[in-house]
């Protein structure tokens, strides 16, 4: 096919094979996941020594559990024995150690080996050696995040620092409060679309005039295509007469106590590289982890919190649920029928972007410059 230049009004994207290409999918693991701060696990899930989850961090199982001193712990699911998978189970309790359930090693809750079969035959074995594989983790928003690198980025800068660039002050997103909020609904998509639709989907609003009415109607300024997360400190306002972020822009719930006018009846979203999510308005924390599984699957958890006293009242959650859950559905659906088109050969040097779309660019040039990386 030919390849006219591209007038000004257009940018390009990436070819189709980056979301088609399960070599390039590794690379990704490797380079994108298995280097930089992920999002694991909500810490209050976790709300018992013994309590553990295992999650799909790049090619790696990491296993995180809470120790009986209270702290989090992350290892690679992986016992030193055989290489055995330790937990098999996505998320249970243990009563105080982990074992393997191949050859019965043992380990403790902090990683150490404590027990193993004929263990005491071996005196030259020194238990040390042989503890778990430990993962570095960082507690931040009520999750825990972990990063496989042998020397982890920096955490401010490139986690923390994602709030910042986007509200310019970090005091911004902390108003929320979202350590001290409860959980008020799950919601877990498998979405059958490379992890880079779903973000490029995120970043833009040039589709949600076309396939996001509830939200257009409480957001009237994303019916225009406005990219409100990509003008530092911008918060999409409520239409008028909406009184909340619901479905049917009714009451929701009061504003979080540290919320500040200014913040008020506004929409905020933030994207942190690579696979987080974070949607904040005045009353509940909207937050999506994406767990990526193959070139075209991916897990996405969707969690909404909210004040603790809101969710020990048993209240009607629904209407406040139901309307990032169209959202979602209708944003995923679209991913979804995107992504057989990514291996055309009309997609073969890639699409365009309008220029409300144009910021997409710079997620497209960050990646390249990861996969380009040593």
């Amino acid at each position: 096919m030919t390849t006219l230049p591209l007038p000004p009004s257009l940018a390009a994207t990436l070819p189709g094979r980056y979301y088609t290409d399960p070599d390039l999918f590794r690379t990704e693991q490797e380079r994108v996941f298995e280097r930089m701060w992920f999002c694991a696990v909500r810490c209050a899930d976790l709300d018992k020594p013994g309590a553990f989850r295992t999650v799909q961090v790049g090619r790696e199982s990491v296993l995180v559990v809470r120790s009986r001193t209270g702290a989090l712990n992350a290892f690679l699911n992986v016992c030193r024995h055989r290489g055995a998978r330790l937990c098999t189970d996505e998320q249970g309790e243990v009563r105080r150690a982990l074992q393997c359930p191949y050859h019965a090693w043992t380990y403790g809750l902090d990683g150490k080996l404590i027990a193993a079969p004929d263990l005491t035959r071996m005196p030259d074995v020194d238990r040390s050696a042989y503890s778990l594989v430990g993962v570095a983790l960082r507690e931040w928003l009520g999750y825990a995040w972990v990063c496989l690198a042998d020397e982890p980025p920096s955490f401010e800068d490139t986690v923390v620092g994602a709030a910042v660039e986007r509200l310019g002050d970090k005091a911004a997103i902390d108003h929320y409060g979202t350590e001290e909020l409860a959980l008020g609904k799950r919601v877990t998509y498998d979405v059958r679309a490379n992890w880079k639709l779903i973000v490029e989907n995120f970043m833009e609003c040039y589709h949600c005039a076309t396939i996001h009415p509830e939200l257009t109607d409480v957001l009237p300024e994303f019916a225009g295509g406005y990219a409100a997360q990509y003008y530092v400190g911008h918060g999409a306002e409520f239409g008028d007469g909406v009184r909340g972020f619901t479905v049917d822009g009714g009451e929701g719930f009061g504003t979080l106590p540290d919320v500040p006018l200014e913040q008020d009846r506004r929409y905020y979203a933030i994207t942190v590289k690579p696979t987080v999510f974070v949607n904040l308005v005045p009353d509940h924390v909207i937050l999506h982890r994406m767990f990526p599984l193959a070139e075209d699957r991916t897990v996405v958890e969707c969690d909404w919190l909210y004040a603790p006293e809101v969710v020990a009242s048993g209240a009607d959650l629904s209407r406040s649920v139901q309307l990032f859950h169209r959202v979602n559905v209708q944003d995923f659906a679209a991913c979804e029928r995107t992504q057989p088109a990514m291996a055309s050969r009309a997609y073969r040097d890639g699409g365009v972007l309008v220029p409300t779309e144009h910021h997409i660019g710079i997620f497209h040039a960050w990646l390249r410059g990861r996969l380009d990386a040593a």
